[in-house]
C-alpha cells in the first residue's frame, strides 16, 4: 500500500508557479497495477519521483507498508566514472541485497558484454537504459513505479523485457506514468488522472483513460 496524505508540490520555472501537486490524498491498493495518467507537462514524472522519494514534497508526505522501487529503468543515479558492476555493486550494499547475485543477474539481463566493466560515462543511451532496467528488476519490490521506460533495446530485448516485468508484477504492484492506452490497458487494473495539480482516483481503468481523454480533448 502507498499513500499520499496531504500531499503538495509547487516550484517556479520562468518566472511562473507550477503547481504539481495541490493536497493530494489517495491510496494506492497493495498489489494493484495503477495507471498514473495526465497531459505532457501535468508533473506525473515529479509525482512519480515524489513517491520514490527521490524528491521532496513541498508539505505533506507518502506512506507505505512495502517496499518501493525507484522509476524502473531510471539511470540519473549511477556514477559515472564506476564501472556498470561496480555502480550494480554499490546498489546492492544500499539495498542490502547479495552483491554477487545481483552483479551476475544484471550482467546477464543487460547484455552488455565487456562494456558491463567499463566506465559508465562511456555507455551509449541504450545501454544505460539496459543498465538501469535490468538492475530495477534485479531486486524486488512491493511495488514498481515505471515512467515509460520499460521498451528498451531492440524488439527481442523488449520482449524479454516485458515478459520479466509481467513476471515482476504476478507478485507486486505497480505505479505506471504511460502515454499508450494500449499499454495502460495490457497492464493496469485502476488509474489516476493528474490535472491542475489534483488527482482523481478510478477504480476501473477505462474510466481513467476515459476521463484523461477527456481533459486530452480540451484546450
Amino acid at each position: 500500500m502507498v499513500r499520499l496524505e496531504n500531499l503538495s508540490k509547487s516550484y517556479v520555472t520562468e518566472g511562473q508557479r507550477k503547481v504539481v501537486a495541490d493536497n493530494i490524498s489517495v491510496t494506492f491498493p497493495s498489489g494493484a497495477s495503477v495507471a498514473l495518467l495526465g497531459r505532457n507537462g501535468a508533473g506525473k514524472s515529479t509525482l512519480l519521483q515524489i513517491i520514490a522519494g527521490t524528491t521532496n514534497p513541498s508539505s505533506g508526505r507518502v506512506v507505505s507498508t512495502g517496499s518501493i522501487s525507484w522509476p524502473v529503468g531510471y539511470a540519473g543515479s549511477f556514477h559515472g566514472d564506476l564501472t556498470g558492476a561496480q555502480n550494480v555493486r554499490f546498489i546492492a550494499r544500499v539495498y542490502g541485497v547479495d552483491t554477487g547475485a545481483l552483479v551476475e543477474f544484471v550482467e546477464g539481463f543487460a547484455e552488455l558484454g565487456p562494456q558491463f566493466h567499463m566506465p559508465f560515462r562511456t555507455y551509449s543511451s541504450g545501454m544505460r537504459s539496459r543498465l538501469a532496467f535490468g538492475l530495477s528488476m534485479g531486486i524486488h519490490f512491493d511495488t514498481y513505479l515505471v515512467d515509460e521506460v520499460t521498451a528498451v533495446g531492440d524488439a527481442r530485448f523488449k520482449r524479454k523485457s516485458e515478459a520479466f516485468f509481467m513476471d515482476r508484477m504476478s507478485r507486486s504492484g505497480a505505479i505506471f506514468v504511460a502515454h499508450s492506452m494500449g499499454a495502460v490497458r495490457r497492464l493496469c487494473t485502476h488509474g489516476a488522472v493528474l490535472e491542475g495539480g489534483r488527482l482523481t482516483w478510478h477504480d476501473d481503468v477505462n474510466d481513467a483513460i476515459a476521463h484523461h481523454e477527456f481533459n486530452m480533448s480540451r484546450p
